[in-house]
């Protein structure tokens, strides 16, 4: 197994989350721990339950690193379940509901879980294949003679907390990719580097007054990143099983919320609300941003409209390195991702894997204290993701292509597998995206390679209107084809009702590409 060790920036962490979690609830029992859809747990609640999930499972059999998937909306179970599976020396295994059957059973088959956790609104996803896996079936919130009824199970399940002894390498969670085709990865990450996340608690305020809104699915590393640092710092999660705009605004100006992570679509949609401004938000004090870019425009909406700071993220599930953009100290770098986090280190390369010139473009590899432990089972596929600098340090390719200004600013071109090359040259779809969503008729781009006998590939505009608009794609490409070089020129604009996203707004960019390339050798 390649043994991936993190540089250390200052103290190395030494308290694991499931250590702070069990101190917290002790620390003040009565407090709110998590609330979802009008329900409420207390932490001493939390705290019993917790400990009846973790004797539940060790009860069953649960050793030391197996993995226990969990495949539901955010709810209070989910919480629950999360945090008991650590307690119990599990592996947290949440599964996306974005991926396929198919996808889902590779999963299961891969991580060989020992037990599964199945919410009603999931069941189509997972119940074709469930009876033949060797894993206990448990039902959230049905009932199901071919399932174990959650609320039954736990009935008979112990309340002293098990004491398992956690060491920082035993594995955390597992996350997977959602892909419809071959074996989906699955990133592991272990003690040491959740842990070592919560050096952002303090700094970030997330103290026990702290009160987190959380819109985004559990399965994403960008809700983790909000729910365990929230929990570590004895506060409060608030918990939205799906995202409405206008239900997330009501949320977060009844409840005081202080802390939210959102993506950018969320933030476009929040700010898009007919009477924002009604709403009372002065108690927010930060609100995050990852995922995907945050456009400057909207960054600049908000930072004038939504109270509170304003942080954006750039970073991967599998870790590396990190910057940070803490928007409203830095209002003319907007168009960035910010600087280098502490402890971090990004070097940027070529096709062939060798540094590039101060201010060029490259592949963004990053190093840091956060990174992952490898992809589960697949050295092979670890390997692949490794670029080593003269000294031999192990960075992650990111597959982003990116450079840095003359301050220190990371500036993002594209994804590497999204970079079109036409007639020879490299086309970045971002530019042409910001481009097509300046026009205020658009208020959604994507950019996408198309086949071209003349050259290969060449970009091909797929853009939504606002309401009301009634413009051409011809009109639009023409504009655009205006303003961009000669070698950046769309082909086409097509107008379309909506653009796929995923469960976290990241656009669908290979279900966009997919019809055009369908009777072509290769599917970019």
């Amino acid at each position: 197994m390649i043994k991936i060790e993190p540089p250390v920036s200052g103290t190395p962490p030494v308290e694991t989350i499931v250590d702070r979690v069990r101190v917290n609830a002790r620390a003040h029992p009565d407090k709110t721990a998590i609330v979802c859809a009008g329900e409420t747990l207390s932490w001493g609640s939390f705290d019993t339950r917790i400990n009846k999930v973790a004797n539940l499972l060790l009860d069953r059999g649960l050793q030391k690193g197996d993995t226990v998937a969990v495949i539901s909306p955010n709810s209070i179970p989910y919480a629950e379940l999360f945090m008991g599976i650590l307690r119990a020396g599990g592996c947290v295994t949440p599964l996306s509901s974005m991926a396929s059957p198919d996808a889902l059973h590779k999963m299961l088959l891969d991580c060989g879980a020992r037990a599964i956790f199945v919410a009603a609104q999931y069941r189509d996803l997972v119940d074709s294949f469930l009876p033949s896996l060797p894993l206990e079936r448990f039902a959230i919130d049905f009932a199901d003679p071919g399932y174990q009824s959650y609320e039954d199970a736990l009935a008979n399940a112990g309340t002293d907390d098990p004491m398992v002894p956690i060491d920082m390498n035993d594995p955390f969670n597992l996350i997977y990719s959602s892909g419809t085709t071959g074996t989906p990865k699955g990133i592991l990450h272990n003690h040491w580097m959740r842990a070592a996340q919560m050096d952002r608690v303090t700094p970030n305020g997330y103290d026990d007054e702290a009160r987190t809104l959380i819109s985004t699915p559990l399965y994403s590393n960008t809700t983790i990143v909000s729910f365990l640092p929230t929990l570590f710092g004895g506060s409060t999660v608030y918990l939205m099983p799906k995202f409405d705009a206008r239900a997330y605004l009501e949320i977060a100006a009844r409840e005081k919320i202080t802390h939210t992570m959102l993506v950018p679509v969320q933030y476009k949609r929040i700010m898009d609300v007919v009477d924002f401004d009604s709403f009372d938000l002065d108690a927010m004090r930060i609100k995050f941003s990852t995922s995907a870019p945050l456009r400057r425009d909207v960054k600049e909406d908000v930072l004038a409209r939504f109270p509170g700071k304003l942080i954006e993220y750039y970073g991967l599930t599998e870790g590396g390195g990190v910057t940070v953009l803490v928007a409203d100290e830095h209002p003319t770098k907007l168009h960035t991702v910010g600087q280098l986090a502490p402890g971090n280190d990004i070097r940027l390369i070529d096709a062939q894997g060798n540094e590039v010139p101060p201010g060029t473009v490259g592949e963004i590899c990053g190093r840091g204290p956060t990174m992952m432990a490898g992809y589960y089972g697949r050295d092979d596929l670890t390997a692949e993701y490794i670029w080593r600098d003269a000294d031999g340090e192990i960075f992650f390719r990111s597959g982003d292509m990116g450079s840095f200004d003359k301050d220190g600013f990371l500036v993002l071109s594209d994804r590497k597998k999204d970079m079109i090359i036409s007639g020879g040259l490299n086309i970045y779809a971002n530019d042409l995206e910001l481009v097509l969503l300046s026009d205020p008729d658009v208020v959604d781009a994507a950019v996408i390679g198309v086949p071209s006998e003349q050259w290969g590939e060449t970009p091909l505009g797929l853009v939504v209107l606002r309401e009301g608009a009634a413009r051409t794609g011809d009109d639009l490409r023409n504009r655009a084809n205006d303003i961009l070089g000669k070698s950046q020129r769309l082909s086409a604009v097509e107008v379309r009702e909506s653009l796929p996203r995923s469960t976290i707004g990241k656009i669908l960019k290979k279900d966009l590409r997919a019809p055009y390339w369908k009777n072509q050798k290769e599917n970019p």
